[in-house]
């Protein structure tokens, strides 16, 4: 469905007098505990806001192009919309998802570098003008579905360390691009600017200042052949660290502004997914069975085994990587949760591991991790869970549905998202604001909405 709703699409609980984040989570695991036990994220909206003050306050001079495919939930479309953001979609029904919520054509770039025709002509049929390239084949496919199609040329980015291979996964190089513009030139298809590929575990700022001096040398070799080019996008890869903002705000910007000055008229932007995303997102799952698999590991010598030694579990838990843990499959790292029930400060912690409920090999989420021993029942909160989490997988082996996702917002990130922020003529009309009252499972239930 194109367009905004006339009546709202999911409700915001607003949270008032002193209640917070922890409280809406214990309302809930009481309320689920009651029930069916099923896991939950609790989504704050206002650390999406935040986020996007942070961005603004170090970045200013780049505007934000949201990565879609990290988290595709309607609030955090909205939020970020309302916000001032464009939008970057790998695929047609990020498209559809996008446009659904009035972005303009404009504010979108249909990233996905192996498009299917029908996609392409999708783009094309909806005005989404602004598309990415890497190769000829590609390049030739859109000549003929979008001739009007406006190309970011990809440039693969060598990484500094070894190790890091995804950063040579996608994009074309540097040697590679000057064939590909004369194609595109031949082919009569504009191209308009470049994107950098970088992998999203960058941690080093070398790796966007050789990605800029890379987008230099493609700017003037199109520029030579007689494109017009005016957009550089920096690409992905901030993880949210402060630290990492300053290291690129500080090293990074100076090198733009060396190669790329205001007076060229050239357009920065960037696709920053996690982000925004990653630590709004809090996540609780239910233990639905334990074993007792070793001896507690305290030397490498396991021949034996002393009755002195300490247990090790395993926790299966009703979300796995083939549910809410999906990002795990690309190897990210989940970090240990908290426990939560009330435990004595003196109470022993056992080694354990926390596993989904297929009872696969590699439905492992959490290899090694100290708790306190658990029981059947017991619930335990991930926080960071708001990026690459929220899509079920069809190999799941449960027939539970998605995990809801219960939207919040304090009243004070309401009234500031009003006053200093909100820019997008659709502004927040898919909200309804609901007043938050623990332990009222009449208010809970309005709050959920899936994922």
């Amino acid at each position: 469905m194109k367009g905004i709703a006339d009546e709202p699409q999911y409700s915001v609980g607003l949270l008032e007098g002193g209640t917070g984040l922890c409280d809406v989570i214990d309302s809930h695991i009481d309320e689920q505990t009651l029930s069916e036990k099923n896991a939950f994220f609790v989504a704050d909206l206002g650390v999406i806001m935040r986020q996007h003050v942070r961005w603004r306050t170090h970045m200013a001079q780049i505007r934000p192009y949201y990565a879609v495919r990290c988290n595709s939930s309607p609030a955090v479309i909205e939020v970020l919309a309302a916000l001032g953001s464009g939008f970057t979609c790998s695929n047609r029904s990020e498209l559809e998802l996008v446009q659904s919520h009035g972005i303009p054509p404009e504010d979108i770039i249909y990233s996905g570098v192996c498009k299917q025709v029908s996609q392409i002509k999708y783009a094309a049929k909806n005005g989404i003008d602004l598309l990415v390239c890497d190769n000829e084949a590609e390049l030739r496919k859109i000549s003929r579905c979008h001739p009007n199609a406006k190309l970011l040329l990809q440039v693969s980015t060598e990484a500094s360390n070894p190790g890091e291979e995804m950063s040579m996964t996608f994009g074309c190089s540097l040697k590679d691009c000057r064939h590909l513009l004369e194609s595109a030139k031949e082919l009569g298809v504009q191209v308009v600017g470049v994107r950098c590929h970088i992998s999203s575990s960058c941690e080093d700022d070398q790796v966007y200042v050789h990605a800029v001096s890379d987008a230099r040398c493609v700017f003037d070799m199109g520029e030579e052949i007689g494109f017009n080019m005016n957009i550089l996008d920096i690409g992905g890869g901030f993880s949210g660290s402060e630290t990492q903002l300053e290291l690129i705000n500080n090293t990074v910007m100076s090198v733009v502004d060396m190669y790329f000055p205001s007076s060229c008229g050239v357009s920065i932007i960037a696709e920053p997914g996690s982000f925004f995303v990653s630590s709004a997102f809090t996540l609780a799952v239910n233990i639905i069975s334990k074993e007792v698999v070793a001896r507690d590991r305290k030397d490498q010598e396991h021949d034996e085994l002393s009755p002195n030694e300490e247990p090790e579990f395993q926790y299966y838990m009703n979300e796995g990587v083939y549910g809410s843990f999906s990002s795990k499959l690309s190897e990210t790292l989940i970090a240990a949760p908290s426990v939560h029930k009330n435990t004595s400060a003196e109470a022993p912690v056992f080694s354990s591991s926390l596993w989904g409920p297929s009872g696969d090999d590699l439905d492992q989420v959490v290899e090694h991790c100290l708790l306190s021993e658990l029981n059947i029942g017991d619930w335990l909160v991930f926080k960071h869970a708001g990026a690459y989490n929220l899509s079920q997988s069809p190999f799941t082996s449960t027939d539970s549905p998605p995990p809801h996702v219960y939207y919040i917002l304090s009243s004070r990130d309401w009234f500031e998202m009003q006053d200093t922020g909100v820019t997008h003529e659709t502004t927040l009309k898919s909200f309804s604001l609901v007043p938050y009252f623990l332990n009222s499972c009449q208010t809970e239930a309005a709050l959920s909405v899936p994922a």
